[in-house]
């Protein structure tokens, strides 16, 4: 395959280490909330944590909740499991103490940077952007905390546009903002069908970064190998597998 010109990441665990900074974050809030917080194990605790996340920050998404709105959700069910009624003020003060401790935590994957580092030696010109499912300005907080805005041209965000993944129409703007053809550019995200399937059903070289070994269903399956969904384990993977 030709070197496309563009590569565009997905932020979220592709890049940022999302979910080991959302774990270390609520263990530490719990923590110093103390009983009876306490209750549930450390597993059990940022388990269902994670399960709230996915579950609001969807509604977020889909237009059903407001950006603050999914946090106070988010706060208020982790609060009832352990028998503690928050209203919508005591939710959002209970969200923003243990956004402090996610802060903390935040950092890139071991392999993002090398893997920036190596395809910028193999493809002479290459230019990186994002594409991410979310708030512009609370995306764009992580981008500079880490330093990846020296790496990246442009931050294509959601929650700007009125489009999320997997809508052709995000990945054609993102194209469109570099001044790029969908077949010049490729997009590496975690995520199968939100990511991978969705860039490659716009035209792109569509890149499954499949940290975790995850189990495809026989629809994702099949749609991926009907788009051409390239799979990844590492993003060490992937300046061999786009600049061979």
């Amino acid at each position: 395959m030709t070197a496309p010109s563009v590569v565009l990441f997905d932020l979220d665990d592709t890049l940022f280490a999302h979910r080991a900074a959302v774990a270390r974050g609520i263990q530490r809030h719990v923590a110093a909330l103390g009983e009876p917080y306490g209750a549930l194990d450390a597993a059990t605790t940022v388990a269902y944590w994670h399960q709230l996340e996915e579950t609001h920050y969807h509604s977020y998404l889909a237009g059903q909740l407001d950006f603050e709105g999914q946090r106070q959700a988010r706060a208020r069910d982790f609060a009832a499991r352990h028998g503690i009624a928050l209203d919508d003020a005591a939710a959002s003060v209970w969200f923003a103490t243990y956004f402090e401790h996610y802060v903390e935590s935040w950092a890139l994957h071991d392999d993002a940077l090398p893997c920036l580092d190596t395809l910028t030696e193999r493809v002479p010109g290459v230019r990186f952007g994002l594409i991410t499912n979310g708030d512009l300005a609370f995306q764009t907080r992580k981008v500079t905390t880490v330093a990846l805005d020296q790496r990246v041209e442009h931050v294509i965000a959601s929650g700007e546009l009125g489009v999320v993944k997997p809508d052709p129409a995000i990945f054609l703007h993102a194209c469109e903002v570099f001044g790029v053809a969908p077949s010049d550019a490729a997009y590496v995200g975690d995520r199968l069908r939100t990511d991978a399937i969705g860039a490659a059903r716009a035209g792109l070289t569509g890149v499954w970064l499949d940290r975790t070994g995850d189990a495809q269903s026989p629809e994702d399956a099949a749609d991926a190998a009907a788009a051409g969904v390239l799979r990844i384990r590492s993003l060490a993977e992937l300046p061999a597998l786009l600049a061979p």
